[in-house]
């Protein structure tokens, strides 16, 4: 099976991708969605971050308060790490779990911290969604009513635009209009199709 990792900054529009791939019946790994689940009531990874960051990162009903946590960790590089530490992990362990349950010619494996990770899962293909970092500060703001300030300090913490560009096989322009985005998104299934194809029949 062909694994695409399909990775972008924050705002570059992975989601939306992953719904135009997923429109095309291709499954979609989510490294996002298994963190959320990572940190529901009950959850391991929920009690060690109360215990490494405290227990006001818990609401009061014992979920987690994910702004309290956001403004801390980007607040401070070394407890990003600490969070990394205990996520990472647990995350690419369920992704191997998920991908190894396929049958599929392909999938999207979607990471938005692939290339920082000191842990990455392993990919045939690096797809980039990219767009400007102006496009990122507009979408980020309206979308998570957050300031600027904030969504820049976010971006700080990952990779820069021009190294995750260097490090991509594929690259998709968001920064284009939708009819656009989905014709990229049209061309890139096409060919992972042909790759897993010849990749079958050469194996």
């Amino acid at each position: 099976m062909l694994k695409i990792g399909l990775t972008g900054g924050i705002g570059s529009g992975k989601s939306t991708v992953c719904r135009m791939f997923a429109e095309f019946g291709v499954p979609i790994v989510d490294a996002d969605l298994i963190a959320r689940w990572l940190v529901e009531p009950g959850q391991p990874a929920l009690a060690r971050i109360a215990s490494t960051f405290g227990s006001e990162m818990l609401n009061q009903y014992g979920s987690l308060n994910r702004g309290k946590l956001r403004d801390t960790v980007f607040a401070d590089p070394a407890k990003k790490a600490q969070l990394d530490a205990i996520m990472h992990p647990l995350v690419y362990a369920n992704i191997v779990l998920e991908v190894n349950a396929l049958q599929t010619d392909y999938c999207v494996i979607a990471v938005p911290l692939l290339l920082e990770s000191k842990n990455p899962y392993t990919v045939d293909r690096i797809l980039v969604v990219d767009c400007s970092v102006e496009t990122q500060l507009a979408r980020v703001t309206a979308r998570d009513k957050l300031s600027q300030a904030q969504v820049q300090a976010i971006i700080n913490t990952q990779i820069q635009r021009e190294q995750r560009l260097a490090k991509a096989d594929d690259v998709i322009d968001n920064d284009a209009g939708p009819e656009q985005l989905a014709e990229q998104v049209k061309r890139l299934h096409n060919s992972y199709l042909l790759l897993a194809t010849v990749r079958t029949q050469s194996a």
